[in-house]
This record gives C-alpha cells, sequence and structure tokens, in this order.
C-alpha cells in the first residue's frame, strides 16, 4: 500500500457511512506554520470517490462535481454517501465529507463503465462506434523537462513533508518561470505527473492529477495558495499504466477568481480525464528550486 492508498482510505461503518482522516502528507503549510495545513482537493475528492465506488453498482465515477466549502482539518472525518439514482448505464450519488457536524466537501458523483485505453489504432478499428480525440498536448520529451524542488510551505515547522514530498511532477521548462520570478505571462501549466511511490494510474490518481499541478496563475505572477470553490472531473477512459501527462490552462481571471481547465493523457496516448475548476487568486509568494 503506498503512502497515497493510505492517505485516502475509507472504513466502513455502517450503510452509506464511511471513517476517514485528511493527511499531512498531503497538505500544503503557509509559511511560518500561520494557517493550518490545506490538504490537496484532489487527495479530498479521491478519498471521496473511495467510498462511493465502495458500495456504487458500477466501476467508475465517470463525472463528479466538488463543491470545497471548508478547509478540511487532520482529524478524523465521515464520509455520507446517499444515492439519488441506479440505473444499468449510470449511477448518481451524493457524496459529503463531515468534520464536527459540518460540510467540508460536498460532492455528486455519476458512476458508470469507461473503456480500457489501448493504442488509438486499437480503439478506433471496427468497433463501430463513433470514435473522435482532440490532438494531445505537445510535452518535451522527459529528459529535458525539469522538476522542481520542495515548494516553500510543503514542510511544516517540525519538519513533516507535505504534498510536494509525495508526488513526481517534471515540467515543461516554457511554463517555470514563476521559479526565477519572470513568469511567462501566459496562465498555463503542463508536464509529466506521478507519485514518487511506484503505482500504477486509476481513477483515483486521475482525481489527484487534474488538481496536482501549481495553479495557472503562476504563469502570470500570482503565486501562492490558490483554494478551490469547485471542480467537475470527467473520467473518460481506464488510464494505462506509466506516467500521466498534464496541461492546465485559464480563459479568464477577474475580480479575484480565475478558471482552470485541465487534461490528462496516458502513456497510450490517450485522454483519460478531464477537469474544470473556479478558484480564488492565490495570494502570498511560494518558491522553489528547479533541477533537470
Amino acid at each position: 500500500m503506498t503512502i497515497f492508498d493510505e492517505a485516502t482510505a475509507v472504513r466502513r461503518i455502517s450503510d452509506g457511512v464511511y471513517e476517514a482522516c485528511p493527511d499531512q502528507r498531503f497538505a500544503l503549510v503557509a509559511p511560518g506554520g500561520t494557517t493550518p495545513p490545506a490538504v490537496n482537493g484532489g487527495v479530498l475528492i479521491a478519498t471521496v470517490l473511495r467510498a462511493v465506488l465502495d458500495c456504487s453498482p458500477l466501476p467508475h465515477p465517470v463525472a463528479t462535481s466538488a463543491h470545497f466549502l471548508r478547509v478540511a482539518k487532520l482529524a478524523p472525518a465521515e464520509i455520507q454517501v446517499t444515492w439519488l439514482k441506479t440505473g444499468r448505464t449510470a449511477a448518481t450519488a451524493r457524496a459529503t465529507l463531515m468534520q464536527d457536524g459540518e460540510a467540508v466537501l460536498e460532492t455528486t458523483v455519476t458512476t458508470g463503465t469507461v473503456p480500457v485505453s489501448r493504442p488509438v489504432a486499437a480503439l478506433t478499428a471496427g468497433n463501430g462506434q463513433l470514435t473522435w480525440t482532440d490532438a494531445p498536448p505537445v510535452l518535451p520529451g522527459i529528459d529535458k523537462c525539469v522538476e522542481l524542488g520542495p515548494w516553500r510551505g510543503t514542510v511544516a515547522p517540525d519538519g513533516t513533508a507535505g504534498y510536494a514530498a509525495q508526488i513526481r511532477m517534471l515540467f515543461d521548462p516554457a511554463v517555470t518561470g514563476w521559479v526565477r520570478d519572470e513568469p511567462s505571462g501566459l496562465p498555463e501549466m503542463r508536464g509529466y505527473f506521478g507519485l514518487r511511490e511506484e503505482r500504477e494510474p486509476d481513477a483515483l490518481l486521475l482525481a489527484l492529477a487534474v488538481d496536482g499541478l501549481p495553479p495557472v496563475v503562476f504563469g502570470l505572477g500570482a503565486t501562492g495558495w490558490a483554494p478551490t470553490v469547485e471542480l467537475t472531473m470527467y473520467m473518460r477512459m481506464v488510464p494505462a499504466p506509466g506516467p500521466l501527462r498534464v496541461a492546465a490552462r485559464c480563459r479568464h481571471v477577474s475580480g479575484g477568481w480565475f478558471d482552470e481547465e485541465a487534461e490528462v493523457w496516458d502513456s497510450a496516448g490517450n485522454l483519460v480525464a478531464q477537469s474544470r475548476q473556479i478558484a480564488r487568486v492565490g495570494r502570498g509568494p511560494v518558491r522553489a528550486a528547479a533541477s533537470s
């Protein structure tokens, strides 16, 4: 079991009710520890999805809409799952992560069945179904991408490592100017994504990947914690083994709000997940050291 699996583990205590506990190993810590650690939103979604999939009649979270209502505490939580509809091809549940009697994360999840990723030619050959996919993002080879050192804010005052110590991101150098206080001027982020531990990608890791890169507004010089308010994810395929490619961009920033669209592509060259979120523009600096 990986640290990610431990951090997203749930335990069924009755029908539709599960225990969980947000984990500091996937938290961002404000400089100086002045505010409570904020667990990555994708990890919280993955935790809720574990509970939903445990009692779902269908295997995959095709569409997930998540509203982040409060900052999750590093303390025990309860997940309540209520099925709104079950059918042969789709089932929809409401799932709420609760702490101290208050909703922290409110989600609606529609489960179904998606295809397993295969080489593109195999997917389009003679299946009788309409199939079309836009071009994948263009990324340099892995050996041409850069890994960023631990961000300030990912290590707690007591030395406990947080989010960046658990995941590995190799960035297109074109989107890393913010590290040198030279933002590109474009709200975009892209690179290769995975865990530092060996683990093949699945639906839960896709939930992490769509919210795993630094906020796209870093490219505009607005570095800092940018809290997600709402995120919707679509799972398109069961990903093939190997590294994921993630590309995110923004269409509009104003009034302290920005949107972010993300696509996740697998090693077979298939689009396996998409997301769109609305978030607050971050405050406060974040720094990292780049290495090849």
